[in-house]
């Protein structure tokens, strides 16, 4: 029995940072050294909700057509192509990591981060796209202190098709 106790308050003892770290990711607090862990043993980075089993749509499919899609709850994947290097609140996305073709920008609405350095990892999320216009400030913002790269609008606002995710994976 003693051994059995003392097995479980180890376990207690190695499970308690990992809870901690979901605690501290749902309070929308970034902290570098809890962003750089948690990959599980199949090495896949786990952040908010479990990816569910909503409708999977292609990305491409909705940069051709952004309004079939906005307000559905669907997933997406694609490959990382940026990172926010302030926080880790937002990921822009595209089908193949080529940002050429289209991208889209991923947030978390501040409940959890990833990793800075999660650039060309893949990427799978669920959530809901929108549309909307950033203004000429928001797109400041994005470009000069998180490193977003963002076109624009002759009035510096910019139209965005983005994507609010409840839960991502990420994998090499």
């Amino acid at each position: 029995m003693k051994e059995l106790l003392a097995a479980a308050a180890l376990l207690a003892a190695f499970s308690q940072p990992a809870a901690a770290q979901d605690a501290h990711h749902a309070g929308g607090h970034h902290d570098k050294g809890a962003q750089q862990a948690g990959a599980d043993a199949s090495g896949v980075i786990r952040r908010g909700e479990p990816v569910g089993d909503s409708e999977r749509v292609a990305l491409a499919d909705v940069l051709k057509e952004p309004r079939k899609y906005a307000g559905r709850t669907v997933r997406v994947e694609g490959v990382v192509n940026r990172v926010c290097q302030k926080e880790g609140c937002w990921v822009e996305i595209s089908p193949d990591g080529d940002d050429g073709v289209g991208a889209v920008r991923v947030t978390f609405d501040h409940k959890f981060s990833v990793p800075k350095d999660a650039g060309r990892m893949k990427f799978r999320a669920e959530g809901v796209f929108s549309l909307k216009t950033l203004s000429k400030e928001h797109v400041e913002h994005l470009v000069k202190d998180d490193g977003a790269k963002i076109r624009t609008n002759p009035d510096g606002t910019a139209d965005e098709v983005s994507f609010l995710a409840t839960g991502v994976e990420l994998w090499k």
